[in-house]
């Protein structure tokens, strides 16, 4: 005699099946890609900030620089004429030019310390790459 196979919610059960599966994936991946997109979005945030504080400067600087070029120029006419007005504007030439160094070199440590970048994020996503690779 053969016994019957018995199918009920105990077989199914022990078994989850691939379905299932791909679901709980499906679920995780999910997770995993808003709290990248969070992160990302974090970091943007102070990215803007510094951008616009970059621009700034940057603008700052270059207005800077037309003043240290205007007053040198003169400077120059200035001594040429051979009066007492050139000293002020040596004063002043040197002044603008001292604040347009001042603030590329200021830019500069912005840009060199990686404040325009997103280095949580990408190193994230890189042990997310080697995790999946």
């Amino acid at each position: 005699m053969a016994t019957p196979h018995k199918e009920g919610p105990t077989a199914h059960a022990a078994n989850p099946g691939l379905t299932a599966g791909l679901l709980g994936l499906a679920k995780n991946l999910l997770g995993l890609i808003i709290s990248r997109i969070e992160l990302a979005s974090l970091e943007m945030s102070e990215i803007g900030a510094n951008l616009v504080r970059f621009a700034v400067i940057f603008v700052l600087a270059a207005v800077a620089l037309w003043f240290a070029i205007a007053f040198w120029s003169v400077l120059v006419v200035m001594l040429a004429w051979d009066t007492w007005g050139w000293k002020i504007l040596a004063l002043l030439g040197v002044v603008f030019s001292v604040a347009t160094v001042g603030l590329v070199y200021y830019a500069r440590s912005v840009l060199m310390q990686g404040k325009l970048s997103l280095p949580q994020t990408m190193s994230e996503l890189r042990k997310d790459r080697d995790a999946l690779l």
